[in-house]
């Protein structure tokens, strides 16, 4: 199956979506500073689930969600913090926040059965 096929990379790539669009609320002087590095934590997400897809050993394929996990920590963590000082509101953050807990569950389970096989 082709990436672009697994619901996990589709929600990923809706999750990247959502969080690039949040950002877009950030004040004009964080555009260079958080707003860069929540886009570039989201776009890593679903791009390291691509890149993990395509690799022949299941060590590599759990690596790269590792790596996707981390960065989907990395884009949680920054939300948070831009909702904490009020750069963000928290209505639109809700459903982000949410297709972030559903993409955690879904690494979490397929690298669980990458370690199990």
């Amino acid at each position: 199956m082709h990436y672009r096929k697994a619901v996990i990379w589709q929600k990923a790539m809706a999750l990247a979506k959502a969080a690039c669009r949040c950002s877009m609320h950030l004040p004009g002087e964080e555009r260079f500073g958080v707003r860069l590095q929540i886009t570039r934590a989201a776009i890593s997400i679903p791009s390291n689930i691509a890149e993990g897809w395509s690799r022949e050993s299941r060590k590599e394929k759990s690596q790269f969600l590792a790596i996707a996990q981390g960065s989907l920590s990395e884009l949680h963590t920054q939300l948070l913090l831009c909702e904490r000082l009020g750069w963000i509101e928290c209505g639109p953050l809700q459903a982000t926040y949410g297709l972030a807990d559903e993409t955690s569950r879904m690494l979490t389970t397929l690298r669980r059965r990458f370690r199990s096989e």
